[in-house]
């Protein structure tokens, strides 16, 4: 059969020491699990790289589309295959150079080797420079450029095998998905907070999310374009479980009962102390959000205090220091970014208050907070959560 073949380089995975191997594994259950609607594809570990082997029928571009989404992958190379011998890696190497001629008009090229068995009688830079001997030999069109060339020629030999190839295409890296617990992240339908999601998804964390609305006055339309957000956010998450929670019967007690300028403050608040308690149900070991320091009103230091102080778990903030322009580039990336702008409502713009307190004191917040029954409020919101389930968009 004939196959494909691609090298899959482990980001930080490959610097974990004694935990290597368990990382290593993870990359590759992921790997496999995007990969499974391929028929005849593999995925194998050995001494620090995962190789995958595909059919030669599938498109190499949909093949690394999909390893690249996964976290943990720092590059990916399509390769030729060949015994770990020197006449057979000139061979294999001269035919991949005249391919290149052929199709992208390849003119210069320099050869960078790697003797990954130390048992292999020729060393690194003599490989390389033999193979580039016989390369210019066999396609006389090439000449060597070591500093500029128009491409890499890559040689690895192993211990069984040697690969040849010219691309490294860079992955997401990071660290694999669930190696490192559960988080909750609060989802509205801006820009940020998929950003957010992202972000510690990206450092292994699994994620659930927590989505507020204010129905009637955020419409069905918007609960729909955050479904959708998820939707593209669970490409790289894989599958997950999204709680929604209608705020409107908190945010009418706090209009009623509380100053009108701690309005933001409060209602964060709430969002928080109501964010624990689902986390605290579902696993998840802390919140996430998609904050960014002085961005609005509820985001200045003093704001982001009092909230905290609203819980006990941790608080992730991935996004604190952030310039909204590098968060929208993120956002671009990763596909979220054109969804977040759809001009439909959330539950952060209802009764937004004209002239909101940027440095509260936790003491006049604590005293508004004393007004109203805390408890039953977040008790009921906790009882009325809708949970639905996040698939792939």
């Amino acid at each position: 059969m004939a196959e494909k073949i691609f090298i899959v380089r482990c980001g930080e995975a490959a610097l974990k020491g004694h935990n290597k191997s368990y990382f290593e594994k993870m990359l590759v259950d992921r790997i496999k699990k995007l990969l499974k609607r391929f028929e005849k594809t593999t995925v194998t570990r050995q001494e620090g790289l995962i190789f995958v082997r595909a059919d030669e029928s599938i498109p190499s571009d949909e093949i690394i589309k999909e390893i690249s989404k996964v976290f943990g992958v720092a590059s990916i190379s399509p390769a030729e295959e060949t015994a770990p011998n020197m006449e057979d890696i000139f061979d294999t190497a001269a035919e991949y150079m005249q391919k290149l001629i052929d199709e992208k008009g390849v003119k210069t090229f320099k050869v960078e080797a790697k003797r990954a068995d130390k048992n292999f009688p020729v060393k690194s830079p003599d490989i390389a420079r033999q193979v580039g001997g016989a390369v210019l030999k066999r396609c006389k069109v090439l000449s060597v450029d070591v500093h500029d060339p128009d491409v890499y020629l890559y040689v690895n030999v192993r211990r069984d095998k040697a690969y040849i190839y010219q691309q490294k295409i860079k992955g997401f890296g990071g660290l694999p998905l669930g190696t490192n617990g559960k988080g909750l992240v609060l989802l509205s339908g801006g820009i940020d907070s998929p950003v957010a999601a992202f972000m510690m998804a990206k450092r292994g964390m699994m994620i659930e999310a927590l989505h507020f609305h204010s129905y009637p006055y955020t419409s069905q339309r918007a609960r729909e374009k955050v479904e959708e957000l998820a939707g593209k956010l669970a490409i790289y998450c894989s599958r997950f479980k999204m709680h929604v929670v209608n705020l409107l019967p908190i945010q009418e007690q706090i209009v009623q009962n509380c100053p009108e300028e701690e309005t933001t403050i409060l209602v964060r608040r709430f969002m928080m102390k109501i964010a624990q308690e689902i986390a605290m149900k579902n696993g998840c070991g802390m919140l996430i959000t998609g904050e960014s320091l002085g961005q609005v009103a509820s985001q200045t230091s003093h704001s982001l205090i009092c909230t905290d102080a609203a819980v006990d778990i941790p608080v992730m903030r991935p996004l604190i220091a952030l310039d909204k322009v590098d968060i929208m580039e993120i956002a671009k990336d990763i596909g979220t970014y054109d969804i977040s702008i759809q001009p439909y409502e959330d539950c952060c713009t209802v009764f937004l208050p004209k002239h909101p307190v940027t440095k509260p004191k936790l003491d006049r917040i604590l005293a508004s907070e004393s007004l109203l029954d805390v408890d039953k409020l977040v008790e009921d919101a906790v009882a009325s959560v809708e949970t639905v389930d996040i698939y792939p968009r």
